[in-house]
């Protein structure tokens, strides 16, 4: 009954996408058959109203009518412009997670029910909210250390979202399926694995200790870094439905007016946003992955300080390595190095030629070349990358899709602060640092220390490897001579497993059947 549910939801939020205009916003002109006939269907049902607003106005008004998981999962698809496309995701970048402030005594009661303390144990005031998102809503309050007030965010919850979002979840899986089943070009992206990511997200998101732990993270990678930090975590007021952490003061990054009345140097917060961005991204492969101007704040002293990190971005050493080389073989025009690169780490099939890749690459790279230092686009250099990847058969790599996401809204608030902002220019102590480092003399030493260590904790592990390896051997004798076996509890679970699914059948026949007839006794 569940699937039932799901299916209905999910109609209710395609009804509300075409009532809305969303749907007719898109190029339907370009379709043929039944999916254009469908188009043409959706301009009809939609509202008067919409039509005078822009793409990105309706799928926001849409968006918001859904309820704060769409939001969420539009700002999550705005991640993944391989799934949705450019523009679409552009769109969806735009969403403002704003939404109305629920009522103060239920924040009380999530924090008194999360840390089991009453509130004014934990605070001298409490006040009102200052800010709600789809998942949860910022409060003002003071706590006391040493005698001495001091002023605190306090994070909290939203009542009943877990348990909203996660039904919702169950269309999004719906949707998920059908979309491989019926569009076989769309099984490259894996929808269904691109769900569970969101879910995997959101569940993070959803545990305000894992947040936590992240700021702490990152605040550790960045204790000695220049003009950059997070904010300081409260761990004895926070818990998993509540985040206690320091108050920043200062001016909200998306306010120019306010930076240039503050006397801030635009310039130098650009370039420090970027090559702190870098830093984090190449040096420590833990960044920031929602750094859009309203998350970042900018202190008297110009440091820069990011606030909200539910979502953050992780790269292992080989996909570190990977977005060094191409991009340190774009700016030397080294084509046949970044389709190596590709070949090297997986990426690529390796039936395709990699000189064929390479020419592909080059036909990115030349005209990059051919422009002014100054309006090239790291981003949009990354972007072009992917697309001419789905000619080779690249399967979808989630974590250079949320890197190439961030580094799009971080070149782009960059540019608002300096329009003439060179990319490149800024970019090159970082990236050149880290090739220096990793690439060079220095990288090989750290790659045989870390290959001795590799090889150290193997012979550590010989016995235990020789015990199971023997194991193994006489399961696969025994295999081989009676048969593949299964034990009671793995037979059992098929057992319920095959009954589920043949009473699930049996009901969706029933409820085929009973709408047949109910449809045959109206026509009669």
């Amino acid at each position: 009954m569940s699937s039932v549910g799901a299916a209905f939801r999910l109609v209710r939020a395609g009804w509300v996408l075409v009532r809305e205009g969303v749907v007719a916003a898109l190029p339907g002109e370009e379709l043929s058959g039944l999916p254009k006939f469908g188009w043409r269907l959706a301009r009809l049902f939609t509202r008067r109203r919409a039509l005078a607003y822009e793409r990105g106005d309706r799928l926001a008004k849409a968006v918001v009518r859904l309820g704060p998981s769409y939001v969420k999962l539009g700002q999550f698809l705005a991640t993944r412009p391989d799934v949705v496309g450019n523009d679409m995701a552009l769109d969806l970048a735009m969403l403002q997670d704003k939404m109305h402030t629920f009522p103060q005594a239920a924040a009380v009661a999530a924090i008194e029910a999360s840390l089991g303390r009453k509130i004014g144990d934990l605070y001298v005031s409490f006040g009102d909210a200052v800010a709600a998102a789809s998942i949860a809503q910022v409060h003002s309050a003071e706590t006391v250390h040493d005698g001495v007030a001091t002023r605190v965010a306090v994070k909290v919850i939203r009542p009943g979202v877990r348990r909203r979002f996660f039904h919702d979840l169950e269309s999004y899986f719906l949707a998920a399926r059908l979309q491989e089943k019926y569009i076989p070009s769309s099984r490259r992206l894996r929808p269904v694995e691109v769900t569970e990511t969101l879910a995997q997200t959101t569940k993070i998101e959803m545990d305000l200790r894992l947040e936590a732990a992240a700021l702490s993270e990152l605040g550790e990678n960045t204790k000695d870094d220049p003009g950059f930090r997070v904010p300081s975590v409260d761990w004895e007021r926070t818990g998993r439905d509540v985040l206690t952490m320091e108050w920043v003061d200062g001016v909200k990054m998306n306010d120019i007016a306010g930076l240039i009345d503050a006397g801030h140097d635009l310039k130098a917060i650009a370039v420090n946003l970027i090559q702190s961005f870098l830093r984090h991204t190449l040096r420590d492969g833990f960044f920031h992955a929602d750094m859009h101007p309203g998350n970042l704040f900018v202190e008297a002293n110009g440091t820069i300080v990011a606030v909200d990190l539910g979502i953050a971005g992780r790269l292992g050493k080989k996909e570190r390595r990977f977005l060094a080389e191409i991009l340190y073989g774009f700016i030397t025009r080294d084509y046949l190095r970044v389709a190596e690169v590709h070949f090297e780490a997986g990426y690529v099939p390796r039936q395709h030629n990699v000189a064929a890749f390479a020419q592909a690459i080059r036909a990115i790279g030349e005209p990059i070349h051919g422009q002014p230092a100054e309006t090239i686009s790291m981003a949009k250099l990354l972007t072009l990358l992917f697309e001419v990847t789905e000619l080779f058969d690249m399967a979808t790599r989630p974590e250079l899709i949320l890197l190439q996401k961030t580094m799009v809204v971080v070149e782009g608030v960059a540019r608002t602060l300096d329009p003439a902002f060179n990319m490149w220019k800024t970019s090159e102590p970082v990236v050149g640092d880290w090739i220096a480092g990793n690439l060079g003399p220095r990288g090989l030493l750290t790659d045989a220390r870390d290959g001795a260590k590799a090889m150290l904790a193997l012979a550590r592990q010989a016995p235990d490897l020789a015990a199971r390896t023997e194991r193994l051997s006489r399961e696969i004798d025994l295999m081989a001579e009676h048969g593949l076996r299964f034990d009671e509890t793995t037979a059992r679970a098929i057992g319920k497993a095959e009954a589920r699914y043949t009473r699930s059948g049996r009901l969706a026949l029933w409820v085929i059947a009973l709408t047949l007839l109910y449809i045959a006794w109206k026509l009669l």
